[in-house]
């Protein structure tokens, strides 16, 4: 069963360049963890890291779209599979929407367990995101 969770829509005070930089390199996203992330490793291309309760997730970047697009795919034993796409929207020069989308293959069980928690997860990435690059 195809399941979408999308996060709310943030504008950011800075060039959408500049935003697309940043996520286009998973040691950045050290910075947007939350509390409930433990054991991070990245390299530029790929991650993985525990959600504590929940489970250890990999993700590698499969598509770069400059300032407009990142598509990253799930790796490891998962329950099930995923895209996490970040979508950056220029709005002025100086100004951009975020928003991170996950794509994923689930069923309703799995569905039911895991929507909630991985909407909070990417509701706190793009709002750590504007925290971060607005400072």
């Amino acid at each position: 069963m195809s399941k979408k969770i999308e996060s709310e829509i943030k504008s950011i005070d800075r060039p959408s360049a500049v935003i697309y930089n940043f996520l286009n390199d998973f040691t950045n996203f050290s910075r947007l963890m939350p509390e409930q992330v433990v054991n991070w490793q990245a390299t530029s291309d790929t991650c993985s890291f525990e959600i504590k309760g929940l489970a250890t997730l990999g993700l590698r970047i499969i598509e770069r779209l400059p300032d407009s697009k990142i598509v990253m795919q799930s790796e490891g034993k998962l329950p099930f599979d995923f895209q996490l796409n970040s979508y950056i929207n220029r709005v002025t020069d100086d100004s951009a929407n975020v928003q991170l989308v996950i794509n994923s293959d689930m069923n309703p069980f799995v569905s039911m367990m895991a929507e909630k928690p991985l909407a909070n997860f990417v509701n706190i990435l793009v709002s750590k995101l504007k925290e971060v690059l607005e400072k």
